[in-house]
């Protein structure tokens, strides 16, 4: 079996399981936000009365906090309310960051574990080596009574990565080329294992942006073995023994994809398809209203630095706004202290709290019709991030910002003596 067979057979109490085969699987942790949790609480009023464990929930607060209108609000109240009532104690609701990395963060991702979140990037866990997915309000409801939900054991497709990134092309390269070259349905309820050199080297941030993006291509989850730096996080967060599962080497896949990155340059995706995506230098010189650097994708610590690394001693074109949204309150103070977030202050950005912010076209940064924003988020979907007529580009830290000093998409390289 692959690494996610041999995690959905030990949710599932048996031996061995095979493509195709439903089971129903023992959940370890199941995740709610402001969001989804609302609508999940709905439809568990009507079936239970008590949730199956408080402990193996976590609730998180991150796409619209503070509140920025009354609906938003009144969600936040039923929510808070529910976590109360049932003991619900993983509760996060001061700021604490974006569900995707606070999860991690505090120590609830374990390898070989079965997540579920009512969030579709709810795959980005498959960077620490578990079997994360994403799934709607009333599936979650009955994984809140129960602790349990059914699966079709995925088919597999191994995607070796190998060569050394060139200085301003990173893991969000990587998985944009992937999406690029496999469509947005190119990977439809497959598990997609990453592999090969290039992921073996990577750190915890880059490892976290390719598994965050697999759903982009349809993927049920994205996974990865546990490297050493991946250990390392994971050892600093958690003081139990937990299980490492990894693929048995004459496994055979549906599909195997192998990529070179040794010479590939900054990818941008194009509006509005995450799989539009074409080389840098095919779209330098276009013209953008707004920057944003952050969200689940990139907004870590690794991500600021990259960023600030170009606009220090900068300003942001006058024309652009720059928006900036750590992806936790852990990062922002760290960001703090390495003076970090000053030189976005000084280089006219926008910083605010940790959060989704204008990924999901809510607050902090939405757009007008006809405005083009370059973000670092996972998705370009017209109407996205603001009024249907504006247009979003997907690209990595290091473009978003050499894009902000230039009022147009540039490369970063340019501001690199």
């Amino acid at each position: 079996m692959n690494i996610t067979e041999k995690i959905l057979a030990r949710a599932a109490g048996k031996k061995e399981v095979s493509p195709g085969e439903i089971i129903e699987a023992d959940i370890d942790l199941a995740m709610t936000h402001d969001g989804t949790s609302p609508p999940t609480i709905k439809t568990f009023n009507k079936i239970a009365e008590k949730v199956w464990d408080p402990q193996k929930i976590v609730i998180v607060y991150d796409h619209n906090l503070p509140a920025n209108n009354i609906g938003s609000a009144e969600f936040q109240r039923i929510t808070r309310l529910f976590a109360r009532d049932q003991n619900i104690t993983n509760f996060y609701n001061h700021g604490e960051g974006i569900c995707h990395h606070v999860l991690p963060e505090k120590g609830f991702v374990e390898p070989g574990k079965v997540i579920v979140g009512a969030d579709s990037h709810t795959c980005t866990y498959g960077a620490f080596g578990a079997f994360a997915t994403g799934m709607g309000a009333t599936d979650m409801a009955l994984v809140y009574a129960t602790g349990k939900t059914w699966f079709m054991v995925p088919e597999s497709y191994r995607l070796e990565i190998n060569g050394s990134l060139n200085y301003h092309t990173t893991p969000k390269d990587v998985i944009l080329k992937i999406i690029g070259d496999m469509g947005v349905d190119g990977a439809t309820y497959k598990s997609v294992e990453f592999c090969g050199e290039t992921i073996e080297s990577m750190d915890v941030a880059g490892r976290m942006t390719i598994c965050n993006m697999a759903v982009e291509m349809g993927a049920k989850n994205g996974i990865m073995e546990p490297n050493k730096p991946t250990l390392e996080f994971l050892n600093e967060r958690i003081s139990h023994k937990f299980q490492i599962y990894t693929s048995d080497r004459d496994y055979e896949y549906e599909k195997e994809y192998y990529l070179d990155v040794n010479s590939m340059e900054p990818q941008i995706a194009c509006p509005h398809d995450v799989d539009n995506v074409k080389p840098l230098n095919n779209v330098k010189g276009t013209h953008i209203d707004q920057a944003f650097l952050g969200s689940c994708t990139n907004g870590r610590l690794e991500d600021l630095k990259q960023a600030a690394d170009i606009l220090k001693g900068k300003r942001v074109h006058d024309d652009v706004r720059m928006v900036v949204v750590p992806a936790s309150a852990e990062i922002y103070n760290l960001a703090i202290q390495k003076g970090i977030i000053s030189i976005f202050i000084e280089s006219g950005a926008i910083v605010c709290n940790p959060g989704c912010g204008p990924c999901l076209g809510a607050h902090m940064g939405v757009l007008a019709p006809g405005e083009v924003s370059i973000s670092t988020t996972n998705r370009n979907f017209k109407g996205r991030m603001g009024d249907p007529e504006s247009e979003v580009y997907l690209a990595n830290p290091a473009v978003v910002a050499s894009s902000a000093i230039q009022g147009e998409i540039s490369d970063p390289s340019d501001f690199i003596k």
